[in-house]
């Protein structure tokens, strides 16, 4: 059996710190991992604007509770379902995710937690090792699945780099120009092609 990776913010479901962003004003929220391709970094800067306006978990969760997953995206999963074993990857965060996930028909998401205080600070977050997505998939493929993988950002390409195959989706020119042994697309038909074109390469 063959198992999709999939990051999910970009890919399947709208940015969710651009959309705080948005309704929030601030512009320094809209940077996500296609601008700043070390994770901790990008967090500690989100921190620290949360923590210099007053904003809280349940404000950014009511942000959330708006969106709904990109056009085409939940046709796409229910279409690979039918042939794959499917895992979303994802830097998000398990207490942002759980309404996205419920409208995307409940999908295995492996991702991060936060650490919030009693009052709904947000102080810090928790990954479950250093290279996750790397890890998860390297993981998998030691139970001999192949592993075809899509993401759009930086922190996605060392899971492209260990699948047996990867491709970038909706990616930012920058990503794209410095990864350009990566197939690249912005449609679900033609991501499900790519797929489907690796998995009989290797079987």
């Amino acid at each position: 059996m063959d198992i999709v990776c999939l990051d999910m913010e970009g890919v399947l479901v709208p940015e969710i710190w651009i959309e705080f962003a948005e309704k929030t004003g601030i512009e320094a929220l809209k940077a996500t991992t296609r601008d700043i391709p070390d994770y901790d970094v990008l967090m500690k800067q989100r921190l620290a604007i949360l923590a210099e306006n007053n904003l809280k978990l349940r404000d950014i969760q009511e942000v959330i509770a708006t969106l709904s997953p990109l056009e085409g995206a939940v046709d796409f999963l229910d279409s690979l379902r039918e042939q794959y074993q499917l895992v979303i990857l994802s830097d998000t965060f398990y207490e942002f995710a759980k309404p996205l996930v419920e409208q995307m028909k409940w999908p295995t998401i492996f991702c991060h937690k936060l650490v919030v205080q009693p009052d709904g600070a947000v102080t810090d977050y928790k990954i479950r090792q250093k290279d996750p997505k790397r890890m998860s998939v390297r993981a998998l493929q030691s139970l001999n699945f192949s592993v075809f993988a899509a993401g759009d950002s930086y922190n996605d390409t060392t899971m492209l780099e260990e699948a047996d195959a990867g491709f970038l989706f909706r990616s930012p020119a920058n990503v794209i120009e410095e990864f350009p042994q990566y197939r690249v697309t912005n449609e679900y038909s033609e991501l499900r092609r790519f797929i489907d074109e690796a998995a009989d390469q290797v079987s």
